[in-house]
């Protein structure tokens, strides 16, 4: 049974792969009906990124580390109970994302024409009307090997779009267990900060446009007003909910997390130490081509604006006892070694490995498809490339206008090749050798 098993599987995974093919022919068809005015707008290419190196403007980057007293997670944990890991969530995984064949039209109208997904699957519409998809990280990111202990795992960030003015913003992951791409399934863990000294938390009021898994540390975005940029957690430090609720927090008769089974608190955060105009990380992603590993950030910009975006990185820890933080000097700083600036606007995920940078552009307001583009700093170093900035190409109209509509990260998954992201209801994955033969 077990042998007849693993044929279904590779069949069903050869049909999804032709499946695959044939919806990206018909969305190529279908950006034929572009207008030729939409493939111009970018038509000539944004050039290289311009190195930002005036002291002025490299201090505006600089972010302050402030974690969570040690003594205020453990006053935590004794009254929550003791904390779990990421295995602990996944054996409770029970609910499954739909393969692509599976996905409605209107679901799969998120895949992107040029380059085309090899992997795409759809979140299923009950537990996620009412919430707004973003970052994508995974266990390729917290491990060089692709593995978290035995599990290949896939995160994907949430947050609410509708629902009571008491939890609108809330933030939530998805524990994605993905040993077996045939099937993947998942449960949720809602985020939160932990207030008056540990003795209760509050849930994160933020859009997770950005989120990376590096060693036992989740980074993520933060807009909740305050001027935290990013918030840290302990992949060691999952707690259990004791009551099944809409609140958040201490509840009489225990703790409650908006109806999931697992919470996990923030150990600390990183906060904007420039001034009012000081650049919030909208979007994050891992450069594992860098030494030391490097995590890559990048602010977001109107479509119609007039300055592009501003793409930067900052450089893990190698010091003993901070697996997973960022490097910070001893009055707590962290520095950006490299800035640049991207004419692009519109500007959503960036992700960079090696001398190439990728920055996806949101679909505009009359287009339906978004744009991925390769950039370099320098078109001498460019790896062969012909030119410092490149873009697919697709339709009849031969417009650049082929990814996906609004993908707001982008995640390598160097064990495999693979770079993940998501848009709406549809979670993919495509080689970054394809995003580079067709960016060229």
């Amino acid at each position: 049974m077990r042998q007849r098993g693993r044929h279904r599987r590779r069949r069903r995974g050869r049909a999804l792969r032709a499946f695959l093919s044939g919806t990206a022919l018909a969305l190529t068809a279908a950006a034929t009906m572009i207008s030729a005015s939409q493939a111009t707008v970018t038509h000539d290419g944004p050039g290289p990124l311009k190195p930002i190196t005036t002291s002025a403007e490299t201090r505006k980057l600089q972010l302050r580390e402030d974690l969570v007293p040690g003594a205020a997670l453990d006053r935590l944990a004794a009254g929550m109970g003791r904390p779990v890991g990421v295995s602990a969530v996944l054996d409770e995984a029970d609910r499954t994302l739909r393969d692509a064949i599976d996905c409605s039209q209107a679901e799969r109208r998120a895949l992107p024409l040029s380059p085309t997904a090899t992997r795409a699957y759809c979140w299923n519409t009950d537990d996620t009307q009412g919430w707004r998809a973003g970052a994508v990280t995974t266990s390729g990111d917290a491990d060089d090997d692709g593995v978290w202990g035995a599990n290949r795992v896939i995160l994907s960030g949430w947050s609410r779009s509708g629902g009571t003015t008491a939890d609108h913003g809330l933030a939530r992951v998805g524990f994605v267990k993905a040993g077996d791409l045939n099937h993947l399934s998942y449960t949720w863990a809602l985020l939160a900060v932990p207030v008056d000294g540990g003795r209760d938390y509050r849930g994160l009021v933020s859009h997770v446009s950005g989120m990376v898994w590096y060693q036992d540390k989740l980074l993520v975005t933060a807009d909740d007003g305050d001027r935290a940029a990013l918030y840290v957690y302990d992949m060691n430090r999952i707690q259990r909910a004791t009551v099944s609720g809409d609140a958040v927090g201490r509840v009489p008769g225990g703790w409650s997390a908006h109806g999931y089974r697992f919470v996990l608190p923030a150990v600390g955060s990183y906060e904007l130490s420039g001034g009012s105009d000081a650049p919030r990380p909208a979007t994050v992603s891992l450069d594992r081509s860098t030494v030391p590993d490097s995590l890559v950030a990048g602010e977001w910009t109107l479509d119609d604006g007039d300055r592009g975006a501003r793409l930067w990185r900052y450089p893990f820890s190698a010091a003993p006892g901070r697996a997973g933080l960022l490097a910070a000097d001893a009055a707590g700083q962290v520095h950006s070694p490299q800035a640049y600036e991207t004419k692009l606007t519109g500007v959503r995920g960036v992700l960079s490995y090696g001398e190439q940078w990728y920055v996806t552009r949101a679909a505009g307001p009359s287009d339906r498809l978004g744009t991925l583009w390769r950039q370099t700093a320098d078109a001498d170093k460019a790896g062969g490339k012909a030119s410092a900035s490149g873009a697919a190409v697709c339709g009849d109209a031969e417009t650049h206008s082929c990814w996906s509509p609004q993908t707001e990260s982008l995640s390598y998954w160097e064990a495999t090749g693979e770079v993940w992201t998501q848009s709406g209801r549809a979670l993919f994955a495509l080689p970054l050798a394809s995003i580079d033969r067709t960016t060229e």
